[in-house]
C-alpha cells in the first residue's frame, strides 16, 4: 500500500513538473514572439552593452559614480563616437546613392559603355564571350537592371527615411534606451542567467563569456577594418578622379564586412577598367594601392582583431559570417561568428567533460 501510494505521488509530482515546463516553454515562446518586431534594437542594444562594459566598469570605479550616472557616461561616449558618425555617413551615402540613381535615369551614366570600352582594350575578353557564346546584350541588360535596381533601392530608402523619420527616431531611441539598462544592469542579466540555466554555472559562465568575447571582437574588430578600407578606398577613388568617391568607400566599407574578398569587389572591376580605356598609370595606381594597402590592412588586422580573440580560424570566420549575412542581413556580421563561437565551445566542454 506504502509502494502504491510512494508510486502515486512520483507520477503527480511528474506530472506536474512536466506541466510547468510546457507552460513555461509556451511562456517564452509568447514573449519572444512580442519582442521579435524589436530584435533589431535589443541585440544591439545588448551589443552596446557588451562592448563598452569596460568603459561603464571604468566610470563607475572613479570616485564611486553612481550606476546612473556611469551608465549615462557611457551612453554619451558611445553617441559621440559611433551613433554622430553612422548617421552622418548614411546621410551622406544615401544622397550619393540618390545621385547615382539620377544620373542612371537621365542617361547620364550609361554602364553598357563600360563594358564596350572593356571589350575594346582586352580583346582576349571578346574572345572568351565569342568561345562561351555568350550574348553580350543580355549581359548590358543585366548588369544596367542591377546598376538600375541597386541605385533605385538606395534613393527609395533615402525618401523611405526621410519619410518614416520618426519610426528612425523612435527605433534609434528604443536601442540607446535599452543599451542604457545592458550597461547599468548587465552583471545582474547575467547572473540571473546562469541561475535560471541548468547547465551548470562553470559551463554556463564560460559559455556568455566566450559569446561576449566573439560579439566585442567581432564588432571592434569588423568595424575597424572596414573603416579603414572604406576610407582608404575613398581616398585613392578621390584622388584618382573616380565619380563618386564617397559612395564607393561607403560601399567599400560594407562589402569589406566580407573577410578575404570584401573591398577588392569594387577596387579590382574598376582597376580593370581603368586598364581597357589606356588609363595605365590610374590602373596600375589602383591595383598596387588595393593589394598593397587596403588588402594588406584585411590581411594584418582582421586577424589580429577578430580571429585572435574569437580564436577561430579563418575559414571558420568567413563561412559564419556568409551565413549569418544569409540568415539576418547586416547583423549577420556578429551574429554569424558569435553562433560559431558557441558551436565550438559547446563542442569543447562536451569533449572535456562527457566525452574525455
Amino acid at each position: 500500500m506504502g509502494n502504491r501510494l510512494y508510486r502515486d505521488e512520483e507520477q503527480r509530482r511528474s506530472l506536474e513538473r512536466r506541466s510547468f515546463l510546457l507552460a513555461l516553454l509556451f511562456a517564452t515562446f509568447l514573449f519572444l514572439r512580442l519582442l521579435k518586431p524589436f530584435f533589431g534594437a535589443l541585440f544591439w542594444a545588448g551589443a552596446i552593452g557588451i562592448v563598452f562594459a569596460p568603459v561603464y566598469h571604468f566610470f563607475l570605479g572613479k570616485k564611486k559614480t553612481r550606476p546612473n550616472l556611469a551608465a549615462l557616461a557611457s551612453l554619451g561616449l558611445c553617441i559621440f563616437i559611433c551613433v554622430v558618425p553612422m548617421l552622418f555617413i548614411l546621410v551622406s551615402f544615401l544622397k550619393e546613392g540618390d545621385s547615382l540613381y539620377q544620373s542612371l535615369l537621365s542617361g547620364d551614366l550609361d554602364p553598357a559603355s563600360y563594358i564596350d570600352r572593356i571589350k575594346q582594350g582586352f580583346p582576349l575578353v571578346q574572345e572568351a564571350i565569342d568561345n562561351l557564346n555568350l550574348d553580350m546584350s543580355t549581359i548590358k541588360e543585366k548588369l544596367s537592371g542591377f546598376l538600375f535596381a541597386t541605385s533605385r533601392f538606395i534613393a527609395q530608402n533615402a525618401v523611405q527615411i526621410g519619410q518614416n523619420a520618426v519610426q528612425f527616431v523612435m527605433d534609434l531611441g528604443l536601442t540607446l534606451y535599452m543599451a542604457f539598462f545592458m550597461l547599468r544592469d548587465g552583471s545582474k542579466l547575467v547572473d540571473l542567467t546562469v541561475k535560471a540555466l541548468p547547465m551548470g554555472d562553470e559551463r554556463e559562465r564560460l559559455l556568455l563569456s566566450k559569446f561576449g568575447e566573439v560579439i566585442r571582437a567581432t564588432i571592434k574588430g569588423n568595424l575597424l577594418v572596414a573603416t579603414v578600407q572604406g576610407f582608404l578606398g575613398g581616398v585613392i577613388f578621390w584622388f584618382l578622379g573616380i565619380h563618386g568617391a564617397f559612395f564607393w568607400g561607403v560601399v567599400m566599407a560594407m562589402m569589406s564586412l566580407i573577410p578575404v574578398v570584401g573591398a577588392g569587389l569594387i577596387w579590382g572591376p574598376v582597376a580593370i577598367y581603368l586598364f581597357a580605356v589606356g588609363s595605365w598609370g590610374q590602373g596600375l595606381t589602383l591595383t598596387l594601392f588595393g593589394i598593397g594597402v587596403i588588402g594588406l590592412v584585411d590581411n594584418l588586422l582582421r586577424p589580429l582583431l577578430v580571429g585572435r580573440d574569437t580564436k577561430l580560424p579563418d575559414y571558420v570566420v568567413l563561412l559564419s559570417t556568409l551565413g549569418g549575412f544569409a540568415l539576418f542581413g547586416m547583423n549577420g556580421f556578429v551574429i554569424g561568428p558569435s553562433i560559431a563561437a558557441l558551436f565550438v565551445s559547446f563542442w569543447g566542454i562536451f569533449m572535456r567533460d562527457f566525452n574525455p
